[in-house]
């Protein structure tokens, strides 16, 4: 599990920017960000959540108007506290501090519990600012990034059914579908985002218009890096990037043994949120370089599989993802804003 910080609000570099702009860019971006993207992660769970959120902070092509923090199950073994949304709070709170990023009201606590049938919204302040940022007049497209559970997008569909109209759910989560892939050996019987709350995942999929771009296990699957590739380009990039390299190192550490041995990849499944959303062409933008189907857009049953419906709206399902772009960009993006930040933090020291 992602370690949960215990003092909040410790200052980690001199280096101080707000959200929205790029200090660390020697060349300036030549326009504003061009799409807004809300990400929704539990981020108290698989650290691989810790990657996106780092990823899209510095990616300038998109706004990121607010970050939800959201819940794992209940009994889940990353978190079994009971309070996960909370946690993964804690968590975005001081991965903030560690960028020495300043983001007034851009973080909300979603729900701790996931939905108990179709029609009850958990109401709170998540769901209050997904509709508001849903419902602003704005003219860039709106992307709902959700890397884990889908909670509050459903509970915020179940107060006000108009925001379905104005975004795309971008979604890692779902099993493989009949005739695209295979699920991996010894699989779970419901891939694991679903389960954190298949009810809401039965609203967005069949209560609701939402557009869905879908990233399924067999498509998450893919977003292997190498230890060494995580050693030489993450952990020895600075303070931030050790940072990253140690919470996955920490855990590979603890689930060496049930696994029968360490490996020498990780799963970052949760940064295509990134290259789907801010890595797009400039021409016709689109993630031009991943390959998806176009399916209708199945129910969800109670065992996590899907189920056909005639006539549904069209959603992306997709099955092969530009790993290249999306990692070298990382590492790119994560050496320039370490340069940076070392020599603000350097100046400190001096004065």
């Amino acid at each position: 599990m992602t370690r949960i910080p215990t003092t909040i609000g410790e200052k980690h570099t001199a280096a101080s920017w707000v959200i929205g702009e790029t200090p660390w860019q020697s060349i300036p971006p030549s326009s504003p960000s061009r799409a807004r993207v809300i990400i929704d992660n539990d981020f108290s769970g698989d650290p691989d959540d810790l990657y996106q959120l780092v990823h899209h902070l510095l990616s300038p092509s998109v706004e990121i108007p607010l970050i939800v923090a959201s819940h794992l199950r209940p009994d889940d073994g990353f978190d079994p506290s009971g309070r996960s949304a909370q946690n993964a709070t804690l968590v975005v709170e001081d991965m903030l501090a560690r960028m020495g990023a300043n983001a007034p009201g851009i973080l909300v606590t979603g729900s701790d519990e996931p939905l108990v049938d179709r029609s009850s919204p958990r109401t709170g302040p998540a769901v209050d600012a997904i509709i508001a940022e849903a419902m602003r007049d704005d003219p860039r497209p709106l992307f709902y990034a959700a890397g884990g559970g889908l909670t509050d997008l459903a509970s915020a569909a179940l107060v006000e059914p108009r925001i379905a109209e104005r975004l795309t759910l971008v979604w890692i989560g779902g099993a493989e579908h009949d005739g695209l892939a295979v699920a991996p050996p010894d699989a779970m019987p419901i891939e694991y985002n679903l389960l954190i709350d298949p009810v809401s995942a039965q609203v967005v999929f069949g209560d609701t218009a939402i557009s869905i771009w879908q990233i399924p296990r067999d498509a998450y699957r893919q977003c292997l890096v190498s230890d060494a590739e995580l050693r030489r380009r993450v952990a020895a990039t600075g303070p931030l990037g050790r940072h990253l390299y140690d919470e996955v190192a920490l855990l590979v550490t603890m689930i060496a043994p049930y696994l029968g041995g360490a490996s020498e990849t990780y799963a970052l499944g949760d940064s295509p949120l990134v290259l789907l959303t801010a890595l797009q062409s400039v021409f016709e933008p689109d993630p031009a370089s991943s390959r998806y189907v176009t399916l209708p857009t199945p129910e969800i049953d109670d065992g996590g599989g899907y189920v056909a419906v005639a006539g549904a709206r069209p959603m992306r399902v997709y099955t092969w993802l530009d790993t290249r772009l999306m990692f070298e960009d990382f590492f790119v993006k994560l050496a320039e804003f370490a340069e940076w930040q070392a020599t603000v933090d350097a100046g400190a020291d001096e004065r």
